[in-house]
């Protein structure tokens, strides 16, 4: 199943950042570029290091000229973000070009990559609430308290990624079909900010 496939790659990312743990270390893709799974692991790093910048931010001690950078940076990583789910359509949308639409097929309220995105952060959130759970130095009701959360995660795992699956599954059969409408910010648009028009 595509899940499956994505949630081990995010996985693999996950566990490769954590090795040195620092939102500034090198990128590396092993995955070639023509691959699906190239996307999938650059999206995932992607995520990963915001959220850690999300951790950084929120430092009541962080100097106020670190943390307007440090929003540039997260602004930036959002748009890198949308890119790359894009870019995930953009392939759904080559594989599946020649089905068929059944004459009553429906639209999905998000597309693949979209819930695939959401696939990316709740194999953060596993991660991140299994070392809370791990953590020898928490209190029993913190490490209760958590186990309880890391199950409700699990479950959401689960019935996401079988939505996933469901979905690429009634694509490919022609009962629903794929309609992207590409992210239109306005906030990164020198002409459509009004702040940053006004200083042209």
């Amino acid at each position: 199943m595509f899940s499956d496939f994505a949630f081990k790659i995010f996985q693999e990312s996950i566990q490769k950042y954590h090795i040195k743990d620092d939102v500034n270390q090198p990128f590396e893709n092993p995955y070639p570029q023509d691959d699906i799974a190239h996307l999938l692991y650059r999206k995932n790093w992607i995520d990963t290091v915001q959220w850690h910048y999300e951790d950084i931010i929120r430092d009541p001690q962080i100097d106020p000229v670190a943390a307007l950078k440090l929003k540039r940076q997260i602004d930036a990583s959002n748009q890198d973000r949308t890119d790359l789910v894009e870019y995930i359509d953009s392939y759904f949308l080559n594989k599946y070009k020649a089905v068929k639409k059944q004459d009553n097929a429906t639209i999905n309220t998000e597309s693949p990559a979209w819930a695939i995105d959401r696939l990316s952060i709740l194999a953060l959130k596993v991660y991140h609430m299994q070392e809370e759970v791990d953590r020898s130095d928490a209190s029993e009701a913190h490490i209760a308290k958590c186990s309880e959360k890391l199950n409700v995660l699990l479950e959401q795992r689960k019935d996401l990624s079988t939505a996933i699956d469901q979905l690429l599954t009634d694509i490919e059969a022609g009962a629903k079909y794929m309609k992207v409408y590409k992210q239109m910010k306005m906030y990164n648009d020198d002409e459509l900010n009004p702040v940053l028009r006004g200083q042209k």
